[in-house]
C-alpha cells in the first residue's frame, strides 16, 4: 500500500553572512506580530472573557501594518502558532496543571528575539539544480518588488529534497538554518497480525506488552534527571528571560525530543520484528482527575512535577506518524481500571497493587510487574470480545509479565552533555 509521509530535514545555510541580516529582520518581525496578536488577545479577553481563535485574529490583524512585514502565509502561521499555544494552555489547565502559564510575549528585555519564520508554497521557491531556496520577504521589508532572500543550502548526502510543502527558517542560537519538510510516497505493508499495548507512566515512561507474550519496560530515569537538572540551572539564572536561561530551555527541549524519538524508534523496531500490526496506547486525558470525585488528583510534589512534565500527546503523535511508515496502526484506548485489573483472571481490586512496581492477584495468585500488567490490559482492549480463560492454578510468577525486559537509555560516551543516546537491554527485574 502506497502512503504519503512527511519528513523534516535540517539544511545548513552556506552563505550565512550574506543572508543573516535579512533573516534577522524576518525573525524580529515575526516576534513583533506575535506580541501584537498576544496583546489583542488580552484586550478581547478583558472585554468578552474569551480568547479568539486564529480565524478571527487573522481577519482582525490583516490590515495591521506589521502584518505586511512578512509574507501573508508566514504572518498567518505566526497567529496560528499563538492560537495553538493558547489551546495547549487550556488543555493543561483542564487536566489540573495549575502551574501552566498562558503564552508569553516574545521579548528579551527591550529587544525582540528571533522567532521561527514559516514559509508555505507561496513563500518560497526551491532550485534543486543549484541547491538554493528563495524566501519571500514581506511587502514592508522589500527594497523593490522583486526583493527576496536567496539561501545556498547543504543537507546530508543521503537526503533527497523534493515535494516541499513548507520551509522554516530557525535560529539555533548561533546561526540560521532551514528546516525543510518533504513529502515522500512509500510502500507500507503491515508486519503482521500481532498486537501490542503501551502503558505510559512516571517511573517507567513506557511499558509494552506484546501478544507474543513478550513484555518490555522503558524507565524514564534519563528524562526525569534532565528535568530536575535544567530546572535547578534555570533557577540559578539572574532572569528567566536571560540568554543563559533561554539556552538552557532550548537544550532541555532538544534532549527531551531526542529521548521521545529514541523510545518511539526502539518500540517500533521491536514491533516490526514481532509482526505487530496494531498498537494500543492508553488514553491519559483523565489521569490528573480522581475517578470518583472528578477533582484534581494529588500525586505529591515529585509526582506532580513528573506528571505535568509528561509529553503525552507528543509521544503518541510521534509513534503514530512513524508507525504509519511501517504499516502499523496506532489507536488510543481507555486506561480506566487497567492498573487495578488482573490480566490473568480479570479480578479488579485496587489492593492487588501491593507496591509501586508489584502486582499480586489475590484471586489467582499471579505475581506480575504492575506496569506490564497494565500494558497487557490495554492491549486486550483492542478486542473487547476477548475472553480470559486462564486456569487460576497456573503459576504466572516466572513469566515475562513478571520479569519484563528493561531497556535503559544510555547517553553517548563521547559527549554525554549532548543528550544523544540509545536504548540498551538490562537484565530482567520484577520491581522496576
Amino acid at each position: 500500500m502506497a502512503i504519503h509521509v512527511a519528513r523534516t530535514y535540517v539544511a545548513s545555510i552556506q552563505n550565512q553572512q550574506l543572508v543573516k541580516g535579512d533573516l534577522d529582520s524576518l525573525g524580529f518581525a515575526a516576534s513583533k506580530l506575535w506580541n501584537i496578536a498576544r496583546w489583542t488577545c488580552d484586550r478581547i479577553w478583558n472585554e468578552t472573557g474569551t480568547i479568539p481563535d486564529d480565524g478571527p485574529l487573522k481577519a482582525y490583524l490583516k490590515t495591521h501594518e506589521r502584518y505586511a512585514d512578512l509574507n501573508s502565509q508566514s504572518s498567518q502561521r505566526v497567529i496560528e502558532e499563538l492560537a495553538e499555544a493558547f489551546r495547549g494552555w487550556y488543555a493543561k489547565r483542564r487536566n489540573g496543571d495549575d502551574r501552566a502559564n498562558p503564552p508569553k510575549y516574545r521579548k528579551n528585555g527591550d529587544d525582540h528575539p528571533r522567532s521561527t519564520v514559516t514559509f508555505k508554497e507561496d513563500g518560497f521557491k526551491h532550485d534543486a539544480k543549484n541547491n538554493r531556496i528563495r524566501l519571500s520577504k514581506g511587502r514592508n521589508l522589500k527594497d523593490h518588488w522583486s526583493d527576496f532572500i536567496l539561501c545556498d543550502i547543504e543537507t546530508r548526502p543521503d537526503v533527497v529534497v523534493e515535494n516541499i510543502p513548507q520551509v522554516r527558517a530557525v535560529w539555533n542560537g548561533d546561526e540560521w538554518e532551514l528546516h525543510i519538510v518533504c513529502k515522500h510516497e512509500i510502500e507500507a505493508r503491515s508486519p503482521g497480525d500481532e498486537t501490542a499495548g503501551i502503558d505510559l507512566g512516571i517511573k517507567n515512561f513506557a511499558a509494552v506488552s506484546y501478544s507474543t507474550d513478550d513484555h518490555e519496560l522503558y524507565p524514564g530515569n534519563a528524562l526525569k534527571t534532565d528535568e530536575r537538572y535544567f530546572a535547578k540551572e534555570i533557577a540559578k539564572c539572574n532572569s528567566p528571560r536571560s540568554n543563559k536561561a533561554l539556552r538552557l530551555r532550548r537544550k532541555r527541549s532538544e534532549r527531551r525530543s531526542h529521548y521521545l524519538h529514541a523510545v518511539t524508534r526502539h518500540i517500533l523496531t521491536e514491533c516490526v520484528e514481532r509482526g505487530v500490526g496494531t498498537i494500543a496506547v492508553g488514553n491519559l486525558e483523565g489521569i490528573r482527575e480522581d475517578d470518583e470525585t472528578g477533582e484534581a488528583r494529588n500525586w505529591g510534589d515529585r509526582g506532580n512535577e513528573g506528571l505535568h512534565g509528561w509529553a503525552f500527546d507528543r509521544f503518541t503523535n510521534l509513534l503514530t506518524y512513524k508507525a504509519k511508515a511501517e504499516g502499523i496502526a496506532v489507536v488510543t484506548v481507555s486506561e480506566r481500571d487497567t492498573s487495578k485489573t488482573c490480566s490473568c483472571c480479570g479480578q479488579k481490586r485496587e489492593a492487588n497493587r501491593v507496591e509501586r512496581g508489584l502486582y499480586i492477584c489475590r484471586g489467582c495468585d499471579a505475581v506480575m510487574n504492575a506496569d506490564s500488567n497494565g500494558a497487557e490490559n490495554i492491549r486486550r482492549r483492542l478486542d473487547q470480545a476477548e475472553k480470559v480463560t486462564l486456569n487460576p492454578s497456573v503459576d504466572r510468577s516466572s513469566g515475562r509479565v513478571a520479569r519484563p525486559v528493561v531497556n535503559l537509555f544510555r547517553r553517548g560516551e563521547h559527549d554525554p552533555s549532548s543528550g544523544q543516546g540509545t536504548f540498551a537491554e538490562q537484565a530482567s527485574i520484577c520491581k522496576p
